[in-house]
């Protein structure tokens, strides 16, 4: 070769290696891109300083681009036929994993082999660098989407340990026994809120934290069922007002309800899982108290029962003394019977229950049918316990007979048909609700105590037998009248009152009285022999029932 041929061999090759240290410098641009329409610009910028050649633009991933044959040549690239243009080429934009589209480039004539050796350096190299942008944003996707994760298992790892923090606290209330006040003032710890304790009613049972009102307020009946109703229907506590409520409910029993004091509406999810595990402990407590509180009650209902029908007293005294209950004191027996508004046994029980706890009276007791029996175990006033279960009832009927004083255990059947004739004899008298003590029953008293009453039978029949004929024929109420008529010392309006009719209908049924005794009903001896004769009459049908 000769110099003037080498002197342009030289010249070539530094042109060529001064193109590729630019297209190194443009490789090393397009990896600092910041994004793919950057890389992209780059390399249509690059097309004419490589080869004597124009850049059509870029085909992307197969979108037309109106070249002809560009949707041909696939991921190797090729020719393409191009307006005003003697050559035209599409070179592939693509890596090891990924293909991108194509560069496509022009001229007026082929470019020599250095120009297209160029060209597909440069698509090389933007395919590459289209390659890392893709990669680096996958990259960066994943980390955001990591940081997410790992911020909520944070999130999930915190409310974790707060939980087991809430459930240790609870838990260690619950085992230790502390009660409705030690759950109240664990849920208060923990939340920072004021907490209230009710029973299913709505009465306060704990408070814990401050600005406790008082007197504590009390919903009407109708709205409490209605929110125990929502509160049920939801698995999560519910907002009334200015508190957050969970009830403590289980097997869907509402023994009660627990609550945040929440006006200001700053109650969040910490606060309302203390609240649900509140509730949960509450509830575990209350079905707790209510289990020990029924084995009781069976317990001392058993004896009571035994007590009443005659048992063996070294029996009842290994009871009692289980109940630590002492026996040995002196019991009267009260038979209260009564009505509640809602006209429901089990309700006029409790309030006979809460009752004498109150008075006290005595904690012995049982339902038989509409009946409650109680053995008192002190001389409390009677009139006063009969009101106090009026007021527990809120309102409604109450009467109570009371046996005598039992000294000895054996004594108390005898104390508790005393009791129940008491309270029979009241109602067949018609008298007003009130207390009737046997000791207090004159001569219905004695009546009772006659063994023979074939005699009394005697007597009735011979005062007032014409009377029970006439009213058993006639369907009338003649001896009814005559009992009242005397019973109110012969005074018009207050019997009247008593028979709940007309003093003319009165007037008419005391003459017919008088025509078939032929009896004057003036006269003091006559009078007491008919008085005597209407109460043995009453104290016969009493005896009859027992």
């Amino acid at each position: 070769m000769s110099a003037p041929e080498l002197d342009v061999a030289h010249q070539l090759s530094r042109g060529l290696l001064s193109t590729m240290r630019s297209l190194l410098v443009l490789g090393q641009l397009m990896t600092e891109s910041t994004g793919e329409r950057q890389i992209l610009d780059l390399a249509v910028t690059a097309v004419p300083s490589l080869a004597r050649c124009r850049a059509v633009g870029v085909e992307r991933d197969g979108a037309p681009t109106g070249v002809r044959g560009v949707d041909l040549v696939g991921a190797a690239g090729g020719p393409v036929e191009l307006p005003a243009a003697g050559w035209g080429w599409a070179y592939p934009l693509g890596s090891r994993t990924a293909h991108f589209g194509h560069l496509v480039v022009a001229a007026d004539d082929e470019p020599s082999g250095e120009e297209q050796f160029l060209l597909r350096a440069l698509a090389q190299q933007t395919g590459a660098a289209l390659a890392n942008q893709r990669l680096h944003a996958q990259e960066q996707a994943t980390a955001s989407q990591l940081s997410v994760v790992n911020d909520r298992l944070r999130g999930t790892v915190g409310a974790l340990e707060r939980s087991m923090e809430i459930h240790a606290r609870l838990t260690a209330v619950a085992v230790s026994g502390e009660g409705h006040d030690g759950i109240a003032r664990a849920v208060h710890e923990l939340t920072g809120l004021p907490v209230a304790i009710e029973d299913r009613y709505g009465n306060l049972r704990a408070w814990a934290g401050p600005n406790r009102p008082d007197p504590y307020p009390k919903d009407a009946a109708a709205r409490r069922e209605a929110m125990l109703r929502r509160a049920l229907a939801t698995t999560r506590p519910i907002r009334d007002g200015g508190s957050v409520v969970a009830l403590a409910h289980p097997q869907g029993d509402i023994l009660g309800v627990i609550m945040l004091v929440d006006p200001a509406g700053s109650c969040g999810e910490h606060e309302l899982i203390a609240l649900e595990h509140g509730a949960t402990i509450l509830a575990m407590e209350l079905a707790r108290v209510r289990s020990l509180a029924e084995s009781e009650l069976r317990i001392r209902r058993d004896l009571v029962d035994e007590l009443l029908t005659g048992t063996d007293e070294e029996s009842a005294l290994t009871r009692a003394v289980a109940l630590g209950y002492d026996l040995l004191r002196p019991h009267r027996v009260l038979v209260i019977e009564g009505r509640a508004r809602a006209g429901d046994n089990d309700t006029f029980f409790q309030a006979v229950r809460h009752a004498a706890r109150e008075e006290p009276a005595g904690s012995l007791l049982m339902a038989r049918g509409s009946q409650v029996v109680l053995l008192a175990d002190s001389e409390a006033d009677w009139e006063h316990l009969r009101c106090a279960v009026l007021r527990e009832l809120g309102g409604g009927r109450v009467r109570i007979g009371v046996g005598e004083r039992c000294e000895r255990i054996a004594d108390i059947p005898r104390s508790y048909r005393q009791a129940r004739l008491a309270t029979r004899l009241l109602a067949a008298a018609e008298w007003d609700d009130r207390v009737v003590r046997f000791d207090d029953l004159g001569v219905y008293r004695l009546l009772v105590g006659i063994e023979d009453t074939d005699e009394v039978e005697r007597f009735v029949q011979r005062w007032i037998g014409a009377l029970l004929d006439y009213d058993r024929q006639r369907s009338s109420d003649l001896v009814r009248t005559l009992f009242h008529y005397l019973d109110q010392g012969g005074r018009y309006e207050a019997t009247a009152s008593a028979l709940i009719v007309h003093r003319n209908t009165l007037k008419y049924r005391l003459q017919r009285i008088r025509q078939i005794t032929g009896l004057d009903l003036s006269d003091p001896e006559t009078s007491f022999n008919l008085q005597l004769a209407t109460r043995a009459w009453q104290t016969l049908r009493v005896l009859r029932a027992e």
